[in-house]
């Protein structure tokens, strides 16, 4: 058993890998209860057992192995890392587990698995079980399918992926096994049970018994859906859930709609194998398909019927097939081979999915035109195809080809394409069916409603009913305004019967989100119209029409249409149903009636009076009663009416003209005025507008109206008016008014194209006026519509077009004014219809109002052949007729035939010039497209991207470019043919791809889940041997995981060979910090808010909402075209540039107020979202355009409109102009500065990107003021602005202009007042990586300037880390970066010394001879360089001379010897010190003293003193003092410390540490400090020392010493008044505090008496009257009865002792200094000090007795009778006394030993018998008490440098009482105490590491009080100090402590060092007999 005993001593984790199956049995036993005990996850107990869990569960033993198994399931279960074990433990379960003939083992083994996955390993577990199927051995596999089975019937098929498990299942069906085959049936169950039907395809194949079995297994599954029972650590809100319910008991009802979600829908598809058909395809098939007859045609057409039954087909090129499938649904004669040909397109749409939607586009329209056919079997063939097909695209692609036969004059095509419609809309939801594409469904539906033939009618009730369903009555309702009730009420009722392809789900979705919670019956909804129509006719409480419609404007100008445009939320009281105000027109007579109601009778009779006074007078009745009138009573159309009564706008005078024109604006101002009213005045207000007189308030009464109406409806009225008639004037002035207007409005809802025709009939005008107000009309249309404007006007004269030119020049780099009118303009509705709604709103966009000619029969045959001909020339003539046809037509519509597929065979093209060409064709195709340009994505064949000619390649980016631009890059994502491309290795190709993919990807929010299939050729890529392509390869990696994260990207690994995997997985966590945030959805919030599913009252505050620059739809920039990068027209731009308009009516001139806007906790807001990831990070190479929308974004709301106009034009001198008004506000704007401060910087960090030399110059002079401004404020930068401006700064460094680097140089220079050096230190190192030689050379420089002002401390992570870092570049190639780099070395090395070449570590000869070359030439002329470098940067003036004094050890050394001394650091230096003054020992004086002193010292042991001859080896000091340019540089204080305290603030301990150190190394720092600071860094420091936690720090002793050492820096160099003052304080509430550790208030008087030692030094420096306040304070909170009573006796002699030093140093004149103490006479204080007076004044003699202890200071003379009565008398009072009769006795023995010949004799004889025996008594007690036990008494607080140095007791030694100092005691121990604390105040180690004991053994007998030196280092030489006897002449010189002061001294020579200590020992001898 003797093993046994062995192995139970090993630690837990060593049993574990114990050879012996007991140990490890033991070990696994222990381990479990470890791990069961272990509470936090995090602990580091963990990590040490990440190698064994293998072990643990593949032990060999098999009763270890169950042991092990229940270990590894508690450390999966618990351990934060165990996810790291996944992959190697599952493998093991696996292989060596699953074979076990235990069952136990098997269950544990598949709980570990199970666990695994609870853990979110899933994956990996997975992955390990599948590989065990395909094990030999049936047991494993059988447990393998157990254990996937039993994962999934528990988690779920969410987790458990079931596409890799159904793949292997028909293989498991055919095993031998039958256990196999049971299990795989069982596991084919459970997967039934969770995809249902999805599992018969895969199944098909199996034997037919078993599937027959299966089939009856299936029945028996229950229909209630299945749910997951057990939960990933990351669900535990859905195990909450789950066990609420189950508590419940609501098993199947409770989860709801929930449940429904939580298990996926599996697609059958997906589970699929592909097939490939086109090789399986008949070799005669096109041939054969061209036949004449119809037998051979049939026959091809059933071979391609046979191979698309394939249920899931392999994608490839299937043009050539559908094309002519395509003909033989269109042109065949034979009805069958149509039917057969459509069910052959409808195989292939079904099986290819997706990969068809690019044939779909030239399918459809000959599908819909085939509809003519009759055969019901030909329309239901057909009717398959399309609805196949359209599965396979999206319905906007195919909207154009729906809506042109939606015209066609045969019934039956119109009826089947409206239930094709109707069909479509059930696969639709609100967002894939917006209102941009509702609209023209809606508008051709409804012309179909009044069709003559019923079916026709019927199916368009059915679609438009389908619509109302689908998108809700809020979106469709607008386009329903001029139904009548009849036939709304149809269309309700088919909407009723609608089932919607995803169950019933959506039409509720659709319902819920119409704004009011809507009951869902419909009709209830048609009353609410009534109701609406009610009010509107009688006046009710509308005001204008809060309109429905809530997607972009109309696209058509018909009124129908237009009034849908109303803003929604004016303050209509009806909710959101409310329609436009609209009246039925009303007959005179009634509005005479209405009239009359409201108007004096005397106003309605004068009307018409010939008297034109009494005109004027009723018109001024007429305005009073206007004003006065209530909206809700005003019945506006009949008091228009009335003003339009004879004479009505013929009236001849101008006064009453203009009264009633006024009117006419008030009322519309002022009532409910509807169309109806506006279309009674406007023909005479358009008939006055010319007019001098009158024209004004006609334009007034017109914008009123448009007010009330909306701009859109009344401008195109008035327009029409206007040129119906003749007169000029009227003509230009509408214009004039209209471009007013839309400067006003806003452009949103107006209908271009009505404008247009008009504005073309203007500028044919013979009249210049009208000419020229057409042309400023159009300037301002410019300003919101932008270039593509002109391209309607091309064809006019040339004469015209220029000024047409000029004009928009003239509005060139303007924005549209923000909108001041017509609040209601902007519908504030339509989020509802979610992301895809805005993405499909192109609608805004004027590039879709263009008229577009149809190009399709101009793309001839004859042309596509000219296209692929076989000589180059015939080729080039084609391309160039399709050119010219672009070009003539501008705008085409998406039909273009044949044209795609002959382009995209154009691309490969031998003749490079025709590929190009092809590729300018592309580009302007997009541009003429449009958007439609979408359904041919797929045709535009990307290859040429990897062309080998630049110039090709150059010009297919900006052809997909383009094209991106029109489409959005969902089109490009989708589907396998990116990844495909990205497959293909030809390196152009792949370096641009990912370059285009780089630049794109981060502007989307979202990208369809086929980007996944790109990430493993990128990974492939990121291994490419082409060094750009790995580039560009690294540079997308962020951008894929910013769409797709971290863990798919990880998962997509693991199919890499392991050496690449780690390769990748590195570059992913690399990327993963670099990751950018998905950008922000374009300011929804406000929209959200506004929305139509806000309540009507809050509409109402939403609308003005919008005023206040909240952006809604309309002012958001087109997403669609945000994706596609480029500004894909002005229009967006001009939108974008809306957004940012804050509403300010004067925007334009207003130039006064702030430029900075203070926003209240903007900045902390921006952090938080740049934090959260909701905004991308400001971190890139180059500046993208996402990056500069977003700062444009954020500073919108805290930057003046007009600056930011200006910092964000395109043109630099604008830059320049907005840097000088920030100069300019510099000063007296300073907090509005500070709180934009973030977003200026980042503003500064894009001029960096500029190429023009003044921006630049501009910025950095804008800079330098920044910071000098920031660092008066004492403002801190944060992380944030540090991390996102330095690094761009920095950058500037290297800059080959000298004035711009000096620049540069001198901010950085001023950036280390408002940001760490420290921090500085970290991002200028980054600058040294840059390609860049000169921003190299320029960053060492940097560094040795940094090094040289703020010390060691500045170098981060370590100085060690920092060097080696700097010393990588002295091998460097370019010869500046190699200079600078030795400079900054020998710049350290003259601050930091030798133990440079420690820090650097090995360098390579060369650099090393190079480097100590140059510290040798630096040496030899000391102040030279760095006088140079002061010049340089006078911001850092040094005193160079003390640098050189202090650091170097006299210029004549010849410093490389002693650098190769240091390097091999075994031979030890040639020279020893002489001993400096203080460290001598004063033999004279004490051989002076020798005859008055009658102490004995103990006898001195003798030494060998042999080891002093020894050379020395001068130790390093640790820690270096902060270099004296410190003061220099920080010579305001302030800035000093909040330099020092952003290093305090630093998480790690020794940086504090340090830091402090620094602040008080510093004199002029040090005292600043204030007694409260001082006590609360005392009461700090003292804790931190006494706090067991920094015991288990790695370097414990470390920190400590560092405490230490700050302890005695605070306590010398502190303000002396302050720190006693401080000491005491603390002193005082450490005692009072109950909770307070004695050991506290014990480290508080060590610090006191570390004081009392310095008092001879300070006292004069000292406030004697306060700091005799606080112990008079102290000393009333504890009496000395109080004191007496405390545990220790410590605090009573502490006091007494400091008191008494006191006295010492002051005599009486100590008692001058009561002043602060308010009533002296009740003092103890001043008794004391009488006392304490007297005794000093008695007491001569040696400088050495300083033992003022216990108040009796003893004389070494005789001290005369009297005195020696006083003394005497003194202590038997104290006998006498109760309390302190003991320590009487004790200074009585104590005085009898000192003075044996003192006689007591007479103060006895007066006393008692019982007294003197008592005192006799007491006497013996102590002596036998002392002599017995020979005890250690210690020297205590007084004697100078004393740490507590034991006193052996020996027949010589005359035993001290305790309390008392025995002045002869100062010994070399004193010397030895005090080399201690120099040395560690040099920051060396006196302690060996090993032995130290714990801070707390500092007092090891509590009743023998010990001084600290407060320097708790030197803890283990004690404990050596007190084993040994001899400890006095214990030098221990050999233990490196002869000190080197640092001042450059020059050593004696070993010889003189002998003769010297042969002194000594002679005179040393001498003292010793001379006292015996």
């Amino acid at each position: 058993m003797g093993d046994d005993s062995e192995w139970m001593k090993l630690p837990i984790d060593q049993k574990c890998e114990h050879k012996l199956w007991k140990a490890r049995l033991n070990g696994y036993e222990e381990a479990l209860k470890l791990f069961q005990k272990i509470d936090d996850e995090k602990s580091p107990e963990w990590s040490k057992y990440l190698g064994l869990i293998k072990k643990f569960v593949t032990d060999s033993n098999a009763v270890a192995q169950l042991k092990g198994l229940e270990a590894a399931l508690a450390y999966v279960e618990n351990a934060h890392v165990a996810g790291k074990t996944t992959g190697e433990v599952a493998s093991g379960v696996v292989n060596k587990v699953f074979n076990q003939p235990k069952a136990r083992a098997k269950e544990l083994g598949l709980d570990i698995c199970l666990m695994y996955i609870e853990i979110e390993k899933g994956e990996a577990v997975q992955e390990e079980l599948l590989k065990g199927l395909e094990n030999k051995n049936p047991k494993i596999i059988v447990a393998c399918i157990e254990t996937l089975r039993k994962a999934l019937s528990e988690f779920g098929s969410k987790i458990i992926s079931l596409k890799p498990i159904i793949k292997v299942l028909p293989k498991l069906f055919e095993s031998r096994e039958k256990a196999v085959r049971d299990e795989a049936k069982l596991l084919a169950v459970e997967i039934y049970r969770w995809i249902r039907d999805a599992l018969r395809p895969p199944l098909q194949n199996i034997n037919s018994v078993q599937l027959k079995e299966l089939e009856e297994e299936w029945v028996k599954v229950s229909s209630a859906a299945p749910k997951q029972t057990r939960f990933l650590r990351s669900q535990q809100e859905l195990k909450a859930k789950f066990e609420q319910q189950q508590a419940v008991g609501g098993d199947a009802d409770g989860g709801g709609d929930d449940e429904e979600d939580a298990v996926p829908q599996v697609d059958a598809y997906e589970l699929l194998e592909a097939v490939e058909i086109l090789s399986k395809l008949p070799k005669d098939f096109y041939e054969k398909i061209e036949a004449k007859k119809w037998q051979e045609r049939k026959e091809a057409l059933e071979a391609v019927e046979l191979l698309v039954k394939n249920p899931k087909l392999e994608s490839g090129d299937y043009a050539d097939l559908v094309k002519v499938l395509k003909k033989v649904v269109g042109k065949d004669t034979n009805v069958m081979l149509v039917a057969l040909a459509a069910k052959c397109l409808a195989g292939l749409a079904t099986g290819l999915r997706k990969k068809f939607g690019q044939y779909a586009g030239h399918v459809v329209p000959t599908i819909l035109e085939k509809f003519k056919e009759k055969k019901p079997q030909v329309v239901q063939a057909l009717q398959e195809a399309i609805d196949a097909i359209f599965l396979t695209t999206t319905l906007q692609n195919i909207s154009e080809d729906i809506l042109a036969v939606m015209d066609n004059k045969n019934p039956t095509i119109k009826q089947q394409t409206s239930l094709f419609i109707a069909r479509s809309f059930r696969h639709c939801t609100p967002s894939t069916l917006p209102k941009s594409l509702l609209k023209p469904f809606c508008a051709a539906l409804l012309k179909h409603i009044n069709d003559s033939a019923p079916e026709v009618r019927d199916a368009a009730f059915e679609a438009l009913g389908t619509a109302l369903k689908v998108a809700g009555e809020k979106a469709v309702n607008p386009f329903l305004a001029d139904v009548d009730k009849l036939k709304l009420d149809r269309i309700k009722e088919c909407a009723e019967k609608v089932e919607l392809a995803c169950g019933k789900k959506t039409g509720g979705a659709a319902e819920k989100k119409e704004g009011k919670p809507v009951t869902g019956k419909t009709p209830a909804l048609s009353g609410n119209d009534k109701e609406t129509k009610d009010a509107a006719t009688k006046p009710g409480p509308l005001k204008k029409a809060p309109a429905v419609k809530s997607g972009g404007p109309p696209k058509k100008g018909k009124p129908a249409a237009a009034a849908g445009m109303g803003g929604a939320g004016a303050k209509g009281k009806k909710g959101p149903e409310t329609k436009e105000i609209f009246e039925s027109e009303l007959s005179i007579e009634v509005c005479e009636e209405k009239a009359a109601a409201v108007l004096p009778a005397s106003c309605i009779q004068q009307l018409d009076s010939g008297n034109w006074k009494e005109r004027l007078a009723c018109m001024e009745e007429f305005q009073k009663a206007v004003e006065l009138m209530e909206r809700s009573e005003m019945p506006c159309q009949a008091l228009v009416r009335m003003l339009a009564k004879k004479p009505g706008w013929k009236e001849t005078n101008f006064q009453v003209m203009q009264m009633k024109l006024h009117i006419v604006a008030l009322i519309a101002q002022k009532g409910n005025f509807s169309k109806t009213s506006a279309q009674v005045v406007l023909d005479g207000l358009v008939d006055k507008v010319g007019d001098v007189k009158c024209g004004s308030n006609a334009k007034e009464a017109m914008t009123a109206i448009a007010e009330a109406c909306q701009l859109p409806w009344t401008a195109e009225q008035v327009v029409a008016i206007a040129f119906s008639q003749k007169n000029p004037k009227n003509q230009s002035e509408t214009l004039n008014w209209l471009s007013n207007a839309i400067k006003e409005f806003g452009f949103s809802g107006l209908n271009v194209k009505a404008f247009i025709s008009n504005v073309k009939t203007a500028l044919a005008a013979t009249n210049p006026a009208v000419r020229t107000s057409a042309i400023t009309l159009l300037g301002v249309m410019y300003l919101y519509v932008g270039p593509p404007l002109r391209m309607f006007f091309e064809d006019e004269k040339t004469a015209l077009l220029s000024q047409i030119d000029a004009e928009f020049e003239k509005m060139q780099g303007q924005t549209a004014p923000a909108p001041t009118r017509g609040i209601s303009r902007h519908n504030t509705g339509g989020v509802d219809d979610g992301e895809e709604e805005e993405q499909e709103d192109v609608g805004n966009d004027v590039v879709d109002l263009l008229p577009r000619s149809d190009i399709g029969d101009k793309i001839t045959a004859e042309l596509v052949s000219k296209i692929g001909d076989k000589n180059w020339k015939i080729r080039k003539e084609g391309l160039d007729e399709v050119t010219s046809i672009i070009n003539d037509a501008k705008f085409i519509q998406p039909n273009i035939g044949e044209l795609p597929a002959a382009l995209k065979s154009r691309l490969n093209d031998s003749n490079k010039i025709l590929v190009q060409q092809t590729l300018s064709i592309l580009q302007q195709l997009a541009t003429a497209m449009g958007p439609n340009i979408k359904q041919h994505v797929k045709n535009l064949d990307i290859t040429v991207l990897g062309d080998s000619k630049n110039n090709v390649r150059a010009a297919a980016l900006a052809t997909v470019n383009a094209w991106a631009e029109q489409t959005g890059m969902k089109d490009w994502l989708e589907g396998e043919d990116l990844s495909e491309e990205l497959k293909k290795e030809n390196p152009f190709l792949r370096q641009e791809l990912l370059g285009w993919l780089a630049e794109k990807l981060p502007t989307l929010r979202s990208v369809p889940s086929d980007l996944l299939l790109c990430v493993p050729h990128l990974y492939s890529c990121l291994e490419d041997r082409n060094g750009d392509v790995r580039k560009k390869a690294q540079d997308a990696l962020p951008f894929f995981m910013m769409h797709l994260g971290f863990e798919k990207m990880a998962k997509a690994t693991g199919k890499l060979k392991p050496t690449s995997k780690d390769q990748v997985l590195a570059m992913l966590e690399k990327a993963k910090a670099n990751m950018p945030a998905k950008p922000a959805p374009p300011a929804k919030a406000c929209s959200r808010a506004a929305g139509g599913a806000a309540p009507a009252k809050f509409q109402a505050s939403s609308a003005l909402a919008e005023d206040s620059g909240s952006n809604t739809m309309e002012s958001k920039p087109d997403p669609k075209k945000a994706k596609a990068g480029g500004t894909s027209s002005k229009a967006k731009g001009v939108q974008g540039k809306k957004v940012l308009s804050k509403p300010n009516l004067k925007e334009d001139d207003d130039k006064s107020g702030p430029i900075f806007i203070i926003v209240p906790n903007g900045k902390e807001q921006r952090m938080k979202d740049e934090k959260g990831l909701k905004i991308l990070k400001w971190n890139f190479t180059t500046p993208r355009d996402e990056y500069i929308e977003q700062l444009k974004t954020q500073m919108s709301s805290c930057v003046a409109k007009w600056l930011q106009d200006e910092m964000f034009h395109a043109d630099f001198q604008h830059h320049n102009k907005a840097l000088a008004v920030m100069i300019e506000h510099l000063e007296s704007e300073k907090d509005g500065v500070i709180s934009c401060l973030d977003l200026i910087l980042k503003w500064l960090t894009l001029r960096f990107f500029d190429t023009n030399t003044s921006v630049l110059m501009k910025t950095l002079e804008y800079l330098k003021l920044l910071f000098s401004l920031l660092s008066q404020e004492e403002y801190h930068l944060t992380e944030n602005e540090a991390s996102s401006f330095i690094p761009y700064l920095v950058l500037k460094v290297g800059e080959p202009k000298d004035v711009i680097r000096k620049d540069v140089r001198a901010i950085l220079n001023r950036m280390c007042f408002i940001y760490p050096a420290s921090k500085m230190f970290t991002f200028i190192m980054e600058g040294t990586k840059s390609k860049n030689s000169k921003q190299r050379a320029e960053c060492l420089e940097e560094l040795g300037c940094l090094v040289e002002s703020y010390g060691m401390n500045v170098c981060q992570p370590t100085p060690g880390k920092a060097l080696k870092e700097m010393a990588t570049h002295i091998g460097d190639r370019d010869n500046t970066v190699r200079n600078a780099a030795l400079n900054t070395i020998v710049t350290v090395y003259n601050v930091h010394g030798d133990q440079v070449f420690k820090l650097i570590g090995n360098l390579s000869e060369k650099d090393m001879s190079m480097l100590e070359e140059r510290i040798k030439r630096s040496a030899k002329r000391p102040s030279a360089a760095p006088v140079r470098q002061a010049e340089e940067k006078p911001q850092r003036t040094q005193n160079i001379n003390t640098n050189a004094s202090m650091v170097r050890k006299g210029p004549a050394e010849d410093v490389s010897s002693k650098l190769n001394q240091n390097r091999n650091m075994g031979s030890h230096s040639e020279t020893t010190h002489t001993v400096p003054r203080e460290f001598q020992l004063d033999l004279d004086e004490i051989e002076n003293d020798n005859g008055s002193v009658r102490c004995e010292m103990p006898a001195l042991v003798q030494h060998k003193l042999d080891d002093i001859f020894e050379p020395v080896l001068i130790p390093e000091p640790k820690i270096r003092a902060v270099s004296p340019h410190f003061d220099d540089m920080h010579s305001n204080t302030a800035s000093t410390i909040n330099f020092v305290i952003s290093q305090v603030a630093s998480g790690d301990i020794n940086t504090s540490i340090q830091a402090l150190a620094q602040l008080f190394q510093i004199e002029s720092l040090a005292r600043e400090a204030s007694t409260g600071v001082l006590k609360d860094l005392m009461h700090g420091l003292i804790t931190l020392m006494l706090d067991s936690r920094i015991e288990d720090l790695e370097d414990s002793e470390q920190v400590i010493r560092s405490v230490n050492l700050l302890v005695v820096k605070v306590l010398e160099k502190s303000d002396q008044t302050n720190i006693l003052s401080a000491l005491l304080v603390l002193l005082q509430d450490s005692l009072l505090a109950t909770a307070s550790s004695p050991k506290f208030s014990e480290l508080v008087m060590k610090c006191l008496w570390r004081m009392v030692r310095l008092l001879p030094e300070t006292i004069n420096s000292i406030n004697l009257d306060r700091i005799l306040l606080d112990i008079h304070i102290f000393m009333k909170v504890f009496p000395k009865e109080k004191l007496k009573q405390c545990k220790s006796e410590f605090p009573i002699r502490t006091l007494k002792t400091l008191l008494h030093t006191l006295c010492k140093l002051k005599g009486p004149k100590i008692l001058d200094h009561l002043t602060m103490i308010d009533n002296k006479n009740e003092s103890e204080l001043e008794a004391h000090l009488c006392r304490a007076v007297k005794h000093s004044m008695d007491q001569t003699g040696s400088k050495a007795d300083k033992d003022t202890e216990k108040g009796a200071s003893r004389t070494e003379e005789k001290a005369s009778k009297a005195k020696v009565n006083d003394i005497l008398a003194e202590i038997f009072k104290k006998i006498g006394s109760k309390e302190n009769t003991k320590e009487g006795l004790a200074e009585l023995y104590e005085y009898k030993k000192k003075y044996s010949d003192a006689d007591i004799e007479p103060f006895l004889k007066n006393s008692s018998q019982f007294f003197q025996s008592y005192v006799e008594r007491g006497l013996r007690l102590i002596e036998t008490e002392r002599e017995g036990k020979g005890r250690i008494a210690t020297s205590t607080g007084v004697s100078s440098q004393m740490e507590g140095t034991c006193v052996p007791a020996s027949a010589h030694t005359v035993s001290s009482s305790v309390g008392n100092t025995n002045g002869e005691e100062v010994g070399p121990s004193v010397y030895l105490e005090r080399l201690k604390i120099l040395r560690q105040r040099c920051g060396l180690d006196n302690a060996k590491q090993e032995d130290r004991p714990p801070l707390t053994s500092l007092l090891s007998k509590p009743t023998v009080p010990t001084v600290a030196s407060s320097t708790d280092m030197l803890h283990s030489k004690l404990s050596q100090l007190r084993e040994s006897r001899e400890q006095y002449q214990h030098l221990d010189l050999d233990s490196n402590q002869t000190h080197s002061s640092g001042i450059g001294t020059t050593l004696a020579s070993p010889s003189s060092a002998a003769a010297n200590i042969d002194d000594l020992k002679k005179r040393l001898e001498r003292i010793k007999s001379s006292r015996k």
